[in-house]
């Protein structure tokens, strides 16, 4: 599952190719005044009339540069009419970018309209305004750096839950968890997920992987897993590699070890996603496929010989696939407090559905918080 923070997997950011409709009314001239200025280098001001490029900081409707000097004037002509908002960002490195980290947070110091600063994805409709045919607008603007000197933190109560497909069970795990989370130069930790990034370009970074993983059932869940023992929680490493492809979408490529030995063998997952922006509220639907190694299907799905009886013989079974669907859901109540979810359906390989203890095609799982942000 996948958690979205400034456009991730969370939960990392997407890429919105810039674009102009042939019918964008351009009305309002914007002069700004900028706080938190160096003496000399680059700022960047652009201006967006679309929620979803703003969400991701890409393709803006309008762009100036300007080198920096006392006394300067900063100004944006011919902006969009309508609900726009407006970005600034100071080009340390001159290269033409906003620079980010693994997750896609911008390293180098912004300011946005309406001096919102976000501890999260933007919400375009905290930074818009309205900009009228003919009009002269004026702008205060503070530039910040995102992280600040540490990094953001914040804490909070989550929830990770997964349905139970096996034969006369009802029970399906739900467990609470502290909902810590932390947001660094390269470090990302969302719950039960951790990403620290170790190399990466604009459009594509590597990152070291640990995750949470519950155990799939406990013997008492149902009479057809007696005598199975239960399942155990273990830690999965490993490693994910993510691209920023055209038009929006993301894909994530990760392999997952179990590195406690509780269960064995490992996961290779492939998903696309692409974020949407709905005032406060940002979606990312993502589709994807499993596969996962015979060790970790067998530990879940499989039926020992020496646990075989009359009414469930032993079943194996080997490397298999499933396809997964899921739905990120990232909402800002304030610039603090934000609620997370992710949920996703599972659809288990014909090899997994013929085990003797499994009666269900599907898995449902999800991971769900509340968190305030320092």
């Amino acid at each position: 599952m996948t958690t979205l923070i400034f456009g991730v997997r969370s939960p990392g950011a997407l890429l919105a190719l810039p674009f102009l409709l042939p019918s964008t009314a351009y009305a309002a001239d914007i002069s700004l005044s900028l706080a938190n200025l160096p003496d000399e280098g680059t700022v960047v001001l652009q201006v967006y009339d679309d929620a979803n490029a703003f969400g991701n900081f890409r393709g803006p409707a309008r762009e100036e540069r300007y080198a920096i000097r006392p006394g300067q004037a900063y100004t944006i002509s011919d902006a969009p009419e309508g609900e726009i908002a407006v970005l600034v960002y100071l080009d340390e490195n001159d290269n033409q970018a906003l620079d980010r980290n693994f997750i896609g947070i911008p390293r180098e110091p912004v300011g946005l309209s309406n001096n919102y600063q976000p501890k999260g994805p933007p919400s375009f409709q905290r930074a818009a305004f309205n900009a009228q045919r003919g009009s002269a607008i004026h702008l205060d603007i503070e530039l910040f750096n995102v992280l600040g000197e540490t990094g953001q933190w914040g804490a909070g109560l989550g929830f990770i839950g997964r349905s139970s497909p096996y034969v006369g069970s009802d029970t399906n795990v739900i467990q609470p968890i502290p909902a810590i989370t932390y947001f660094g130069e390269r470090l990302q930790w969302i719950g039960p997920d951790v990403r620290y990034g170790v190399w990466g370009s604009d459009d594509l970074r590597l990152a070291l992987t640990a995750s949470y993983r519950v155990g799939a059932y406990e013997e008492g869940d149902s009479s057809a897993l007696q005598g199975l023992g239960d399942r155990d929680s273990t830690l999965m490493g490993g490693l994910a590699l993510v691209y920023e492809c055209a038009h929006g979408f993301e894909l994530d490529l990760s392999y997952a070890h179990d590195v406690l030995d509780r269960v064995g063998g490992g996961a290779l997952a492939a998903r696309v996603s692409r974020s949407f922006q709905f005032g406060n509220l940002r979606l990312t639907p993502e589709f994807g496929a499993n596969w996962v190694s015979s060790e970790l299907a067998n530990h879940d799905f499989g039926v020992p010989a020496a646990a075989a009886t009359a009414n469930r013989p032993g079943y194996a079974v080997g490397d298999t696939a499933t396809l997964e669907a899921g739905l990120a859901g990232f909402y800002e109540f304030t610039e603090n407090w934000r609620a997370v979810l992710s949920v996703a359906v599972e659809r288990l390989g014909s090899d997994i559905t013929a085990s003797p203890i499994v009666e269900d095609e599907h898995v449902i799982k999800g991971f769900a918080a509340l968190t305030y942000t320092f």
